[in-house]
């Protein structure tokens, strides 16, 4: 059965960050609030939180996960990043965006796609994420809350409670999110690609 910490969205209780991470690095699942919908996240390099994701989710190995980052110095350690493409993440992040970027030898090789070798990247712009990241220490890998049949994400944290308290080792409300997953860009074709419409303005990407 799931914890529930109920978080003040903008000052969230340091203590009740602190309780999250510990249940992250024990290899808990979470879902947490974003700056688009709702998000599951688990630890990077943890293959059994991995795989209870992705069952959770019905995805496969070819369906991109994210690594949440706290912010662009965090991204280049697992992302290859040319002047260009810093540009526009420059001017991008924090936001409701994902960017598929080529992935560095740092990201396990189940992470990244199978036959592309790229890699997801975020950096949100929520306080809770944030303070969870600055917590943690390291980025987070993720994936919009969608369930297997559902035509929209899950914003609303009562809802997540109460169709995933026996999935989910936690359960961190921030209070209701919008009903917008990110907008994922590939950047790998030095041109910026739209993967999926969403929250993020696509007009900055000339797109």
């Amino acid at each position: 059965m799931s914890q529930f910490f109920d978080t003040h969205p903008l000052n969230p209780q340091p203590r009740l960050i602190k309780q999250a991470a510990q249940i992250i690095a024990q290899g808990g699942l979470v879902a947490l609030p974003t700056d688009s919908c709702y998000a599951l996240a688990c630890r990077l390099d943890d293959k059994t939180a991995v795989e209870r994701l992705r069952r959770l989710r019905g995805i496969d190995d070819k369906h991109h996960l994210t690594l949440m980052c706290r912010d662009l110095s965090e991204l280049g350690n697992f992302a290859r990043v040319d002047n260009r493409q810093y540009r526009w993440l420059k001017g991008a992040t924090p936001g409701a965006y994902v960017f598929i970027l080529e992935a560095t030898k740092e990201v396990p090789r189940r992470l990244s796609h199978p036959s592309r070798k790229t890699i997801g990247v975020r950096v949100p712009d929520n306080a809770i994420a944030q303070a969870l990241l600055a917590e943690t220490g390291e980025p987070l890998l993720s994936a919009t809350l969608q369930l297997p049949g559902d035509e929209v994400p899950l914003n609303d944290p009562a809802q997540i409670r109460a169709r995933l308290e026996k999935l989910l080792d936690l359960v961190i409300c921030g209070g209701p999110a919008p009903a917008q997953p990110s907008t994922v860009i590939d950047l790998t074709s030095g041109e910026p690609v739209l993967v999926r419409a969403g929250r993020g303005d696509i007009a900055r990407f000339g797109l």
